[in-house]
């Protein structure tokens, strides 16, 4: 099968710190890990990871972390040709802060104001295609073009180009907060609250709803009935990624003959196993390694 990650690059750093640093002061750390970023580029390099044959069409800055972006790609052997960098635009920059107490994360992000958008037009044809909503006009022409590929969309926040892309694809996998934002719903943490909110999402895009929920899992309705899919109890470091190292996951097992239950238990364990190592792309398990811990409810 042949796979497309249409959507946001960029470049991430990542310092790993024991606590939140005081304004004004300095604090040492070890060695910083550096490694691409954006949910649908992680994804694709996820899908390469494990074997698939993975194209990305995005944009980066013809700059040093646009060539390192393209590079790290080549090494898992993703198809570059639909990668654009783009002369006079800066890729996009993310430090990151990962607290090793807490696991929380910090994220200052460097994003120049005009961002350049997919040029080359793309007429190939693809068995499965994930999309995230940043390239909303060259990711609606890939999707029209591409009538029997199975379509996902990753909608991790509100906005108006990833709500146009949500009617277009078999599998809406979206984030609470777009669930909760798309709906104006409150959230109060029960099953009849995500029931409410699911049934809006697919009564207005017609397709599969998948509802992630962060530690607790993911939401959905498999046959008749609603499941909550719970993730696997993980002491993290580290949660930069996951939801994209999720999607990336999801995208695989949905393309790979597993149920829709399966599919999202795997990709719950897929994001739960990447939070154990710092830096998104060097977090990423291997596929063995999340088969051979298909059964695990808790890691220690």
């Amino acid at each position: 099968m042949k796979y497309l990650a249409i959507g946001h690059a960029s470049y991430d750093v990542t310092f790993r710190v024991d606590k939140y640093p005081k304004e004004n002061t300095k604090q040492r750390v070890g060695k910083h890990i550096d490694c691409g970023g954006g949910p649908a580029s992680n994804a694709g390099y996820l899908l390469a990871l494990w074997g698939c044959d993975v194209a990305f069409q995005g944009v980066a800055g013809n700059d040093y972390y646009g060539k390192l972006i393209k590079a790290e790609f080549n090494s898992v052997d993703v198809d570059t040709t639909y990668l654009e960098l783009v002369d006079n635009f800066n890729t996009d920059l993310s430090i990151i802060l990962a607290n090793a107490t807490n696991a929380s994360r910090t994220i200052l992000t460097s994003k120049d104001d005009n961002v350049p958008k997919c040029s080359v037009p793309n007429d190939n044809k693809y068995d499965v295609i994930l999309v995230d909503g940043e390239e909303e006009e060259m990711s609606r022409r890939i999707l029209q073009n591409n009538d029997t590929a199975i379509k996902i969309i990753d909608a991790g926040s509100y906005k108006p180009s990833t709500v146009a892309l949500c009617s277009l694809v078999d599998y809406l996998v979206c984030s609470k907060n777009f669930a909760l934002d798309y709906t104006k719903m409150n959230y109060d943490g029960s099953i009849e609250n995500l029931i409410e909110i699911h049934k809006k999402l697919t009564n207005d895009f017609n397709n599969t709803v998948v509802i992630t929920l962060e530690d607790k899992g993911c939401f959905t309705k498999i046959g008749e009935e609603y499941k909550l899919i719970p993730s696997v109890k993980v002491k993290a470091v580290d949660t930069t990624g996951a939801g994209d190292i999720f999607h990336g996951a999801f995208t695989y097992f949905i393309t790979h003959n597993y149920s829709l239950e399966d599919t999202c238990r795997l990709a719950n364990l897929t994001g739960a196993l990447s939070t154990l190592k710092v830096g998104g792309r060097y977090s990423m398990p291997k596929l063995s390694a999340v088969l051979e811990r298909k059964n695990l409810v808790d890691i220690i």
